[in-house]
């Protein structure tokens, strides 16, 4: 299995997280063109962006926390949901849709009991589709935490996944 993230608790935030994120964001007070570098460094240190970490990121930069929201809710990079510790993203571009990408897909969500979107009970798995994972020639694909697995089969899913759930 590929390496984990860390995904931190973060219903409300501790004193010493709070002066964590002061400390990482410090460097883009008041600039308001480095909100998604802010952003980007906060999420790398949560796993995600709780409502907290984005009025912390508001109130420091000087803008509302809608401005900031609406900046985390456009890009598809940003989480405002804890993730799992295994990512799964399934590629869905024209050459992995043609190899059973579709079907890998649903084996996928049937194994880990979760849909599109969603994460497991546990926090081990969150699973996502992409565009395109950009591995055409390996199709169909699926990455775990930006690891590319090609040529993927539903008995390979098996293998890394376990029988379903």
């Amino acid at each position: 299995m590929p390496d984990s993230k860390t995904t931190t608790d973060t219903s409300t935030l501790s004193p010493e997280l709070k002066a964590e994120l002061a400390n990482i964001i410090a460097p883009y007070r008041n600039e308001r063109g480095a909100l998604i570098t802010a952003l980007q460094k906060v999420q790398e240190r949560l796993g995600y962006l709780p409502e907290p970490a984005i009025a912390q990121v508001a109130q420091a930069m000087k803008l509302s926390e809608s401005e900031v929201y609406g900046v985390a809710t456009f890009y598809n990079f940003f989480r405002l949901k804890p993730v799992g510790k295994y990512l799964v993203s399934v590629c869905r571009g024209t050459a992995c849709h043609v190899r059973g990408g579709p079907r890998l897909l649903e084996h996928i969500k049937k194994n880990l009991g979760i849909g599109e979107g969603q994460t497991t009970a546990d926090l081990k798995y969150s699973l996502e589709t992409v565009a395109c994972v950009g591995a055409c020639a390996l199709a169909p694909n699926i990455t775990i935490n930006n690891e590319t697995f090609g040529k993927m089969t539903t008995k390979k899913a098996t293998d890394i996944f376990g029988e379903e759930r």
